[in-house]
Parts: C-alpha cells; structure tokens; sequence
C-alpha cells in the first residue's frame, strides 16, 4: 500500500524530494489531463480496470497512480486498488471545489520553458517572458497559446465562484445600499452579494472584453440586471461610479503604480467614509504561505508583478488616503482589508 510519506524524513530526503517537485507538478497534471478522478467513483479500482475506462495502458498508469498517492492523490488499497482522498476528488471535473483547471493553468506548457528563468528574474527584478516568446505574457497566451488561454479563463471562473462564495459569506454589508466591483471579471463576487442581499445594487467595472463576457445573472435578461450596471473601463484610468462600497479583489498585483493608481482613483470618486475593500493573497500572515509565496514568484516570472505582504499594502492604502479598520482572513489563502475614505 502506497502512503503519503512522512513530514519527519531527515533534510537530505526532503530536499531530495524538493528538486523532484517537477515530477510531482506533472504527475499532477497527467492526472487532471487524462481525467483519472472523473474515471474513478467511489467503488476502489485496480489500474487496469481504470486504464480500461481511459483507453491507455495499465503499466504506466500504474506508476503514476503509485507516484500521486505519495503525496496524497488518491490512495492505495492493502489488495492492490485505488481509492480516492479529499485531494484527488478536488481533481473531479463535477466538484463544487474543483481545482482541475487550476492545476492544468499552473503546470501549462509555458510555465516549463519560464521557471527555469527564475534566477534571471531574480536578477533583474522583471519578467522573463518577453526574452522567452518575443512578447509580453497576456499578449503571448491569446494570440500563440490558444489552449492555455482557455485553460486560464476556465481557472479563473472556478476560482473566482468559489471565493465569490467565500466573501458573501465573510461581509457584513449592514447600511451598504450600493457596491462597485473594482476589475471584477465576470462579476461572480457581485452576483453572489446581489442575491443575497436583494435590496442592494451594483456596479461592475471592467475592460471592455471582460464586461462583455460578465455572468449571464447579470447581464441583460438576466434576473439580477435591474440591478446592476455594466461599466466598461479601466481602473488604472479613471472610476467613474460613487458608492457605499468598493471592492476590489486579486488585481493590486501589477506593480506599485498601477496599485498607487487605482488607489487614488478609486478615493477621488468615493464619497468621504465610503468602504473599501481590498482582497488581496499575502505573502506573509497566511496559513497558506507555500501556495502564496509560489504565486509571487509566478507573476515575477510572468508580468513582472508580486504579491503583497500585509505591510507593503497598509502603506499604499494608507498612501492613497484610506482609513485602515480591521484586516481579517475571508479563508485559508485571502485576507480582507477594510478601510473608509478619509473625510
């Protein structure tokens, strides 16, 4: 029987283990790619019964399967089956949690040319991805790399519901009548407050392309778009909306003067005491600090960005002429800081 192994291995084991990681990252990625979760339901499975269902060969996918339940991905019976763990169910298509497109986003084929760049960022303090593919990373996935650009939008939207669940449910929006959604994407964040707060009404402020494609709730003919504007835009630019409060989630990532920028735009069209949230990942004070630390080093790779420590992002909200009042995890990996505009 297979068995995650244990945390106490002595250093030359661990780190033995550590500059495996790729093998694991890939091993994770034939996983969601070949869709061995999907294949196998709550009824233990031999390999070969499973390579069956998949139409690939046994051996191999024996190997993979032993080399997954090391970690934790799905596990081994004492007579020779695989059984699934909370971590290999996360690799289900049909799971409220999902994290299928996640770990296809995070191991796609061009995170294996870049992460070997990561001294040279290191270096530099810049993206590798213009010296790699002759062009700047967003420009690079949606015009050469359709696929993954796929991926990423995909992964963004899991993600994007599954905090949006998270943060109605973490806000208290007592005497808050009106909300902006600050480069909220899809809008799945506003979606969710508006249904649960029926009297309220929103704004979602995005790029012209994104807006277009916001959650059919709120779009026209969708239930929640009496209440609801549409607003094409760019935060950096200008905010043109006033409201009780404004949120803005995973986008202060960039660099300082796009977070100074949109900042100050965003206080310079608030009334004074409006609410401002900001939902941010934080490279330190979080539970999550491997998984945090590793998506830092993905935008420094990738866009040049970073991801803030709870120190760097009170500085530039307090900079901007925000009112700290409380900062609090909404989960496992996001932080709420919650702020008003100084009168």
């Amino acid at each position: 029987m297979t068995t995650a192994p244990s945390h106490t291995a002595p250093p030359d084991i661990r780190l033995r283990e550590l500059v495996f990681g790729a093998a694991c990252a890939a091993a994770v990625r034939a996983a969601a790619g070949l869709r061995i979760a999907d294949a196998l339901d709550d009824t233990p499975a031999s390999s070969g019964e499973l390579a069956t269902a998949l139409g690939i060969e046994p051996g191999p996918l024996s190997r993979l399967l032993r080399a997954l339940s090391c970690y934790g991905i799905f596990a081994e019976t004492a007579d020779g089956r695989y059984v699934h763990t909370e971590m290999s169910r996360l690799l289900r298509e049909d799971s409220p949690d999902s994290l299928r497109y996640i770990a296809l986003w995070c191991t796609a084929p061009w995170t294996w040319e870049a992460w070997p760049r990561l001294d040279d960022a290191v270096r530099s303090g810049a993206s590798v991805f213009p010296g790699l593919y002759g062009k700047e990373f967003f420009d690079y996935l949606h015009d050469d790399a359709t696929d993954s650009a796929r991926v990423f939008d995909k992964a963004m939207t899991h993600s994007s519901r599954q905090s949006a669940h998270d943060l109605a449910g973490f806000l208290d929006l007592t005497g808050i009548s009106s909300v902006v959604d600050i480069g909220g994407g899809q809008g799945h964040v506003l979606a969710e407050l508006l249904e649960r707060h029926p009297l309220l009404h929103g704004t979602l402020l995005d790029l012209p392309a994104v807006v277009a494609g916001a959650d059919p709730r709120l779009r026209e003919g969708g239930p929640l778009a009496p209440r609801v504007q549409l607003v094409p835009g760019d935060c950096r630019d200008r905010v043109p909306i006033q409201a009780d409060m404004y949120i803005i989630k995973n986008i202060l990532e960039w660099d300082d003067d796009s977070t100074r920028r949109t900042l100050r735009n965003v206080v310079a069209a608030a009334r004074p005491g409006a609410r401002v949230l900001v939902i941010e990942n934080l490279v330190d004070d979080s539970p999550s600090m491997r998984f945090t630390t590793a998506m830092d080093l993905l935008l420094l790779l990738n866009v040049g960005g970073a991801k803030h420590s709870k120190e760097s992002l009170l500085t530039l909200m307090t900079e901007a002429g925000l009112t700290i009042q409380d900062v609090r995890p909404v989960n496992s990996y996001l932080h709420a800081f919650d702020s008003t505009v100084a009168g």
